[in-house]
C-alpha cells in the first residue's frame, strides 16, 4: 500500500491503547485517518466500524466465557442502539455526494470526540455521581437504557465514535454499583453488534477499504496482545489525561 509501515504501525498504537485501556481504539483511529494520513473522513469512519467489529470481538469472547456480560442490560440499550444506527445510514444515503458525506462527518466527529475526552476526565465523578443519584431516586428506568442506546447508535453510525467511553458512562449511570469487570464486559457486547451493524451500513454506502482495514488489523492483533499484558504497570490516571489531551485536540480540529 502506498502508506507502507505507517498503517499497521497506526494499528499498533490504537491496538496497544485498546489493551491498556479497553478505551480509546475508534477515538484514536478515526482521526488518526484523518488528520495523520488524510484518508477521507467518510472513509476512515466506515472503515474504523468493521475494524471495531473485529477487534472488540476477541474482548466479547473472553468476557463472555467470563460471566462478565449483563445480557439483558445489551439487549435493552441495542433495542434503541440498532434502530437509530440503521435509520442514521438510511439518512446519509441520501447525501447526494461522497463529499457532502465528508462534510457531514467531521463536525459530528469533532463533538463526539470531546464528549468522549470529557466522560475520560471525570469518569470517577460520574460514578460517585451515580451512586449518590441512585441512593435519592433509586435505579434509573430501563427506558432510559433505550434512549441512551439510540443516542449512541446515531453518533456511532456518523463518526464511530461514542460505543466505548460513552457507552461506559451510559452503564454508569443506569447500572449504578455494577462491577467494573461487568461494566467494561457488557459495554463490549453492546458495541460489537452496533459497531457491525454500523459497519455493514457504511458498507453499502461505499465508505470501507479493505486494503486498509487489512493493514490496521495487520497491527492492532499484536498491539491488543502486547497492551492487554502492560496492563497495570502504566498508571491509569496518567493514560486516561493523555488520551483526552489527543481527542479535545482532534475534536478542535474537527470543529474548525
Amino acid at each position: 500500500m502506498e502508506f507502507g509501515i505507517y498503517l499497521p504501525l497506526g494499528g499498533f498504537v490504537v491496538g496497544l491503547v485498546i489493551g491498556l485501556t479497553g478505551l480509546g481504539g475508534g477515538s484514536l483511529m478515526t482521526p488518526g485517518l484523518i488528520f495523520g494520513l488524510g484518508i477521507p473522513p467518510a472513509i476512515a469512519v466506515g472503515t474504523d466500524l468493521i475494524f471495531a467489529g473485529v477487534t472488540k470481538s476477541i474482548g466479547v469472547f473472553a468476557h463472555r466465557a467470563a460471566g462478565n456480560v449483563d445480557w439483558q442490560t445489551v439487549r435493552l440499550l441495542s433495542s434503541g442502539s440498532i434502530p437509530a444506527a440503521l435509520a442514521t445510514i438510511l439518512v446519509l444515503d441520501r447525501m447526494p455526494s461522497l463529499d457532502g458525506l465528508n462534510r457531514t462527518v467531521v463536525p459530528i466527529l469533532g463533538v463526539a470526540l470531546l464528549l468522549t475526552a470529557a466522560v475520560l476526565i471525570v469518569r470517577n465523578r460520574i460514578t460517585r455521581f451515580a451512586m449518590r443519584l441512585a441512593e435519592i431516586h433509586g435505579t434509573p428506568s430501563d427506558r432510559w437504557l433505550v434512549l441512551f442506546g439510540a443516542i449512541l447508535g446515531s453518533l456511532v453510525a456518523i463518526s464511530s465514535v461514542g460505543a466505548g467511553a460513552m457507552g461506559f458512562a451510559v452503564l454508569t449511570v443506569c447500572r449504578p454499583g455494577i462491577v467494573t469487570k461487568r461494566l467494561v464486559g457488557t459495554d463490549l457486547a453492546h458495541a460489537l453488534p452496533l459497531a457491525l451493524v454500523a459497519g455493514m451500513g457504511h458498507l453499502h454506502l461505499g465508505t470501507v477499504d479493505f486494503g486498509l482495514l487489512l493493514a490496521l488489523l495487520v497491527g492492532s492483533i499484536p498491539g491488543i496482545y502486547v497492551g492487554s499484558t502492560l496492563t497495570g504497570h502504566v498508571p491509569e490516571p496518567v493514560l486516561r489525561c493523555l488520551l483526552a489531551a489527543v481527542l479535545v485536540t482532534a475534536g478542535i480540529l474537527c470543529i474548525l
